[in-house]
């Protein structure tokens, strides 16, 4: 069997910069292209200046939908955001959170791509109907469903177990962004959106998604009822993505993280702490070490702090300390590849 099935990972997950020119979309907007495939879901956010929101579309939403995740904010409609997904990409318009003349602006994309829906009652696939975008190759799903107030399982649309949830309630101003991450078990949630450590919480019916099916439980966190709730579902592709956990020693020659690629995209979070989320990718940081980040839970503009060094089969700490390493803290992950550690005809990626 070979390593992995995903010998190029940017047809799947790509990171896009964009300096931001202030054309309005009457006028033609702003296309942002380079991409490599028509996105599913792309996650927006200014690097320049604090106070514009990350930004987050998807295709089952549909263009001008927008939801920030450094906030509770109900799902808001705006034509001068992203008003277009292409086959290279995205347009945006002149909205200062995407595209302020002269600033400048990272774009996360990643591709689901085949449409499904499912009536729960017909295929005996879950309890709640639910209808998405998803790609089996790279482990990725967009998920749709209203949420029913009664615990309930909804098809996911994989065929393998997501490690990661991600949801949020598109019709409430007031409920967090939910996350469920396999390292803590579905026992436990994390909020996206603000700074939280791992909880006891039912938002997934203390229950571990299975192949077919995730669960929501009968609170209002992800199934308020009559409410629209979309989540974003990741099952772990070898040499392409990983959804883990390490332990920080809190030193300089900090822990290594095999994740058995090169990454090209890191989110992190301490579950043990009271502390920020932080991305970091290989497009913003070309080199060793890589510096700077972004909070999703906050609306900052990016900072400057060598957290890691990446490496052809994972990542290391740097820092003696600090919310990505504090010593015996349970730092949470999600990663996404440039390149596997070895492709699927034996080629090992190079260290950096």
């Amino acid at each position: 069997m070979a390593y992995t099935t995903i010998d190029k990972p940017s047809d799947y997950f790509n990171t896009k910069l964009y300096t931001g020119n202030g054309t309005a979309i009457g006028s033609g907007g702003l296309a942002v292209t380079g991409v490599g495939f028509q996105p599913d879901w792309v996650w927006l956010k200014n690097r320049t200046t604090g106070d514009r929101s990350h930004q987050v579309y998807d295709v089952i939403r549909g263009v001008t939908k927008g939801l920030k995740t450094n906030s509770t904010d109900e799902e808001n409609t705006n034509s001068e955001r992203l008003t277009a997904f292409g086959s290279d990409g995205f347009t945006v318009g002149n909205n200062g959170d995407v595209n302020t003349s002269g600033n400048a602006y990272v774009s996360w994309n990643w591709k689901a791509g085949t449409s499904f829906t499912n009536d729960a009652s017909a295929t005996g696939i879950g309890t709640i109907d639910s209808a998405g975008s998803a790609s089996d190759a790279s482990g990725f799903s967009i998920v749709s469903y209203t949420g029913t107030e009664s615990a309930g399982t909804i098809k996911h649309g994989l065929s393998s177990v997501p490690k990661m949830i991600i949801a949020k309630d598109r019709d409430s101003g007031s409920l967090s962004w939910f996350v469920g991450h396999a390292s803590l078990g579905f026992t436990k949630r994390l909020k996206l959106d603000g700074t939280n450590e791992a909880a006891d919480n039912t938002v997934w019916n203390n229950t571990n998604p299975t192949s077919s099916v995730f669960s929501v439980g009968s609170s209002a966190n992800a199934n308020t009822n009559g409410n629209a709730i979309i989540a974003y579902c990741f099952a772990e592709k070898q040499g392409y993505s990983k959804f883990g956990s390490y332990t920080g020693n809190g030193n300089a020659d900090g822990t290594f993280v095999y994740t058995g690629f090169k990454p090209a995209f890191i989110l992190a979070k301490d579950a043990d702490s009271s502390d920020n989320w932080i991305i970091h990718d290989t497009t913003r940081n070309p080199s060793n070490p890589v510096g700077a980040y972004l909070r999703p839970n906050l609306s900052s503009a990016e900072g400057t702090f060598s957290h890691y060094d990446i490496l052809s089969n994972g990542f290391k700490n740097l820092y003696a300390g600090g919310s990505l390493n504090g010593s015996g803290k349970n730092i949470i992950y999600m990663a996404f590849a440039e390149n596997p550690f070895v492709t699927s005809t034996g080629i090992p990626a190079t260290a950096r």
